[in-house]
């Protein structure tokens, strides 16, 4: 009986909990694209503009990659059903780790289910208690969890905040830090910001730390031949992560590469690399494909950041409030929750799929529009985007 009633008291607090996230405006609901992720997507039977993917290259439904997606689960068939450890390594693992640290010019990478857990992994078995890490305030949530798992002191900075980074630094090395680590993005995926990455590298230079970036939202567009942020500011850094399911083919998988005893010690202790399943055969060979396709895609850079600079001059013209920035996330900044889910709602009407952003995804009072570009969007698909963006910024009183 007592078992009952703690279940029923639970569950009835749970609710509580849920009615409150409703009444204030910040319940996500997920809406169901039926066929594949694309520039053009369809919902409940209407096609639509797509403009909230991470699929910048246009490559998720790319039938190159279906087609060596097919092809490797022909050959290596459906999942390893294992850990990489016990019996669940293939070779074409291998061959794609081996190609992402020769892609990005370190010396190995290790894969991961996701880039999340590569980032939780990463922290725990490299840095001790007599250790430092230094984090931007602005983070991704993985490279929060993975900080909060290991035993390393933790400092924090601003974000982009070279004066207070360099205060941290000093911090740690009066406190005796062993080893310390500087953790950023290389983009703020909520603002499409980029990291200081010269003043930064600058900065652990002089003060002995190491620097290690979070790569997502940057791998395959940015820099030359699409190699990141670091290879964008022209310099290298110590770690890098980042992940398959955004520009390179939009599926799942991270990664981790830095120096060969990094890498070594993690496939020791890393946690999510020991007790996850090894990527399937078909991630694998899109992976490994999509790295042939990014290599030689000037064109679809160009297009992609042409396309972010029409964009975003199109809003600015229609009076709306955008973060500054030239990266292909645009966001349109409304403020309150319910608004951005208004907007996000009056847009589907008008056929353009865009989500809302709101706490705790971002900070209370900053809400947006995150709008994405893809470097298969047509000036067409674009025009039609923003004359739906004026009808409903209109509507709602967003703009004149």
């Amino acid at each position: 009986m007592a078992e009952t009633l703690g279940k029923a008291a639970f569950l009835h607090h749970l609710g509580e909990v849920l009615a409150g996230i409703e009444a204030d405006g910040l319940m996500k609901r997920e809406r169901l694209i039926h066929g594949a992720q694309g520039a053009h997507v369809e919902m409940q039977g209407r096609r639509m503009l797509n403009l909230c993917a991470n699929n910048y290259l246009g490559l998720a439904d790319d039938p190159r990659l279906v087609a060596a997606a097919k092809a490797a689960m022909d050959e290596g068939g459906y999942g390893m059903a294992s850990v990489r450890f016990i019996c669940g390594t293939a070779d074409a693992h291998r061959v794609l780790e081996q190609r992402i640290a020769g892609f990005l010019g370190m010396e190995d990478s290790i894969l991961f289910a996701a880039c999340f857990d590569a980032n939780g992994g990463l922290f725990e078995p490299l840095l001790g208690p007599e250790d430092a890490v230094i984090s931007d305030a602005l983070n991704h949530a993985s490279i929060i969890d993975g900080i909060r798992l290991c035993k390393a002191k933790r400092y924090r900075y601003a974000n982009s905040d070279m004066a207070d980074l360099e205060a941290q630094l000093k911090t740690a090395r009066a406190d005796g830090a062993r080893f310390i680590l500087i953790a950023t993005d290389g983009v703020f995926s909520m603002d499409g910001y980029l990291a200081k990455l010269p003043e930064i590298k600058a900065l652990a230079d002089q003060y002995g730390a190491m620097v290690m970036v979070d790569d997502c939202h940057s791998t395959g567009f940015m820099g030359p031949k699409g190699q990141g942020t670091p290879a964008h500011h022209g310099l290298s850094v110590d770690i890098l992560t980042g992940t398959l399911g955004k520009a390179l083919g939009g599926a799942l998988g991270g990664y981790i590469a830095g120096p060969q005893a990094v890498v070594d010690l993690l496939r020791q202790r890393a946690r999510p690399y020991l007790f996850s399943n090894a990527l399937p055969p078909a991630v694998v060979g899109a992976g490994l494909a999509a790295l042939d396709i990014v290599e030689g895609a000037d064109d679809l850079r160009a297009q992609l950041f042409e396309n972010a600079r029409y964009w975003r001059a199109g809003l600015e013209a229609l009076g709306f409030t955008l973060l500054p920035g030239a990266h292909p996330i645009v966001p349109v900044m409304l403020g309150e929750a319910q608004l951005a889910q208004d907007m996000a709602a009056e847009l589907g009407r008008l056929g353009v799929h865009v989500a809302g952003f709101f706490f705790p995804v971002v900070p209370k009072g900053q809400a947006r529009i995150r709008t994405q570009m893809n470097a298969r969007l047509t000036r067409e698909d674009l025009d039609f985007a923003l004359e739906a963006f004026a009808k409903a910024g209109r509507k709602l009183g967003v703009i004149q």
